[in-house]
């Protein structure tokens, strides 16, 4: 009898080492590198602007193409064409501060009746910077219950705080562009030549330990002006393996020249850990006009003059993944 009390208690005692050794494999703190991640952090092929910066002294290049169409049933034209997406992100001074310029050109032919017209001209032209003010994995570890398999399969409610960054920024608008609002001009919505702010409150939460992630962008655009433009913009991406990932989008806006509401859907292809592919498809819900766009871009980054910063963090609760 004694001998099998003490089989029984060399058993207990092995199965306790076994759990404590698999609790402590996942929670030996890894080192985390601030801002910066070890693949590249693209905001494409969405609209929305990450809550994460790309790093301090890291520059990332995020470009397309797309092809676009346009139907007015109302004012009857009909508009084809083609554009392209530039997007530059600096990370400078501090790993939470990014400076920002976005450019998006686009050609045209609008034929409506007794009329076509031809123009070509940046439709966008923003500078600004990016400052994240809160993040919710900052000295934040997960803790294991050693005793209860269930609590730690349980909902993890901290993952429902968001990090939460700011934008502020600057149109800027040239006298002569043929996208300035004007009757003579069709599938026009500039609102007045000159600078203009835009203001914008970045949220990004990851759900399902990183595998989701959820982004909202709260957009106030051409304050000051005769139009000003109020929007928002949703995406949820989720990531399928090491090098792909898809994500569904929906954006929205609002102003006295022009309101729509866009759903996207797309793809994008990890091809090394700085350099990202994508493709996507957008569509709106109205025939003023109908709208049907879709394009390829490409991301890259520069992490050359990085230095890392180091932060213990616990495994599984990275805070930076793709967006």
């Amino acid at each position: 009898m004694k001998s099998v009390i003490t089989f029984l208690t060399k058993i207990n005692n092995m199965f306790k080492f076994n759990t404590l050794l698999i609790v402590l494999i996942f929670v030996i703190p890894t080192i985390h590198y601030g801002q910066y991640t070890d693949v590249i952090n693209s905001n494409r092929p969405g609209e929305t602007m990450s809550a994460f910066s790309v790093g301090k002294s890291v520059i990332q290049v995020e470009t397309g193409i797309y092809g676009i169409k346009q139907n007015h049933n109302l004012l009857n034209y009909d508009s084809n064409g083609f554009g392209a997406d530039f997007m530059l992100r600096w990370g400078l001074f501090k790993e939470q501060l990014e400076l920002i310029a976005d450019l998006q050109y686009q050609n045209e032919e609008v034929t409506a009746p007794f009329i076509t017209t031809k123009k070509g001209a940046l439709k966008q032209t923003v500078l600004g910077a990016k400052y994240l003010i809160y993040d919710p994995f900052k000295n934040y570890e997960k803790k294991i219950n050693l005793y209860s398999w269930k609590a730690n399969r349980a909902f993890n409610w901290h993952q429902l705080i968001p990090a939460v960054s700011v934008f502020a920024g600057a149109n800027f608008i040239s006298k002569d562009n043929p996208y300035l609002y004007s009757s003579n001009y069709p599938n026009s919505f500039l609102p007045e030549s000159g600078l203009s702010p835009k203001v914008m409150l970045i949220t990004q939460n990851h759900l399902g330990d990183g595998k989701w992630v959820f982004v909202t962008n709260i957009i106030a655009d051409y304050i000051g002006t005769d139009f000003p433009s109020y929007g928002y913009v949703l995406t949820l991406t989720r990531g399928f393996n090491d090098k792909w990932s898809g994500f569904v989008e929906n954006q929205g806006y609002k102003s006295d020249i022009y309101s729509d509401s866009i759903l996207r859907g797309g793809a994008a292809y990890l091809l090394n850990k700085n350099m990202q592919l994508d493709a996507s498809i957008s569509t709106n819900f109205k025939d003023t006009p109908s709208v049907l766009y879709g394009g390829v871009g490409v991301s890259w980054r520069y992490d050359g003059n990085y230095k890392e910063i180091r932060i213990n963090k616990v495994k599984g609760a990275s805070k930076n993944q793709r967006k």
